[in-house]
């Protein structure tokens, strides 16, 4: 990812952290039901792979980021080619439905969306052949799915693959989202649906930028959701984010609880996106290898 016009600084994977009154369940739903892969254990916060270069981070409210009170004002996109099979799965497991799996007479995808056991959105759908897709399905086409692996305790079936994930977020000023996502990640447009845009920020990991008054949610000036970056260059990714003017929330420091170097902003609508470097540790070991 281009950080500049003459820099380029790496953003290895994007995760995505949601917040939990109950752990043990969100971790039930993720592993058992979804049939992510578990990366490793902080005891306050669980992190699952989704796709090759995106994960999830489940965290006890009462010692996150974020208040329980605050709304849950994004959607976590599952791209998948089985969308069919995943909708007759979670269907059979007794997952709510919000909306039934269709074609979109507003642009060329299939799917649908659930409630995880929190009630953050998951939208699962897949992009069809069509020339607004044409640039996010070159990417994919170079991604491979992810499957369940054998070892893993999951009730998801073998055939039911994962892409990429998008993190959809809603704003006021779609223009203004744009506006900075390309100016400080060097982002580029890769879908223009109208009323959302799709950029990437890693291999299979991308930004959904949404208009509120269009989207599946509205503007709220809190939300319980932080959109992370992983990277092997935060404090160049610091003094970038510094130099550009952008309003930091906690500096870079090393985490007391635990082993992460890390610092968090908010981009134009508040979100905080937080950047993360995982440092040599043995309760690393997988995410590291898997960055590497």
């Amino acid at each position: 990812m281009v950080g500049s016009k003459n820099e380029v600084l790496s953003i290895q994977a994007n995760l995505v952290f949601f917040y939990y009154p109950d752990l043990d369940e969100a971790e039930r739903f993720y592993g058992d039901i979804l049939g992510l892969e578990w990366i490793l254990d902080y005891g306050f916060a669980k992190i699952y792979r989704i796709s090759p270069s995106t994960f999830i981070g489940l965290v006890d409210e009462t010692k996150g980021m974020h208040d329980p009170s605050e709304p849950k004002t994004v959607t976590l996109s599952f791209v998948t080619q089985e969308i069919d099979q995943w909708y007759q799965y979670l269907k059979n497991q007794g997952i709510e439905i919000r909306n039934p799996l269709k074609e979109s007479s507003r642009h060329p995808t299939k799917g649908f969306v659930a409630y995880d056991p929190a009630g953050y959105f998951l939208e699962f759908e897949r992009f069809l052949e069509h020339a607004q897709n044409t640039l996010l399905l070159k990417q994919l086409a170079k991604v491979q799915a992810l499957y369940p692996r054998s070892e893993q305790k999951t009730s998801r079936p073998e055939s039911l693959g994962i892409m990429a994930n998008i993190i959809w977020l809603y704003y006021k000023d779609i223009p203004e989202a744009q506006a900075f996502y390309e100016a400080n990640f060097g982002s580029k447009l890769l879908v223009d649906q109208g009323f959302a845009k799709v950029y990437s920020s890693s291999p299979s990991g991308f930004i959904g930028l949404v208009d509120e008054t269009q989207g599946l949610h509205r503007f709220t000036p809190e939300k319980a959701v932080n959109v992370s970056f992983l990277t092997d260059q935060i404090d160049e990714w610091y003094t970038q984010l510094q130099a550009k003017k952008v309003n930091i929330k906690n500096p870079l420091e090393n985490l007391e609880s635990i082993p992460v170097k890390a610092f968090v902003a908010y981009d134009p609508a508040g979100y905080y996106i937080e950047f993360d470097h995982f440092l040599e540790d043995p309760k690393n070991k997988r995410i590291l290898e898997l960055l590497r």
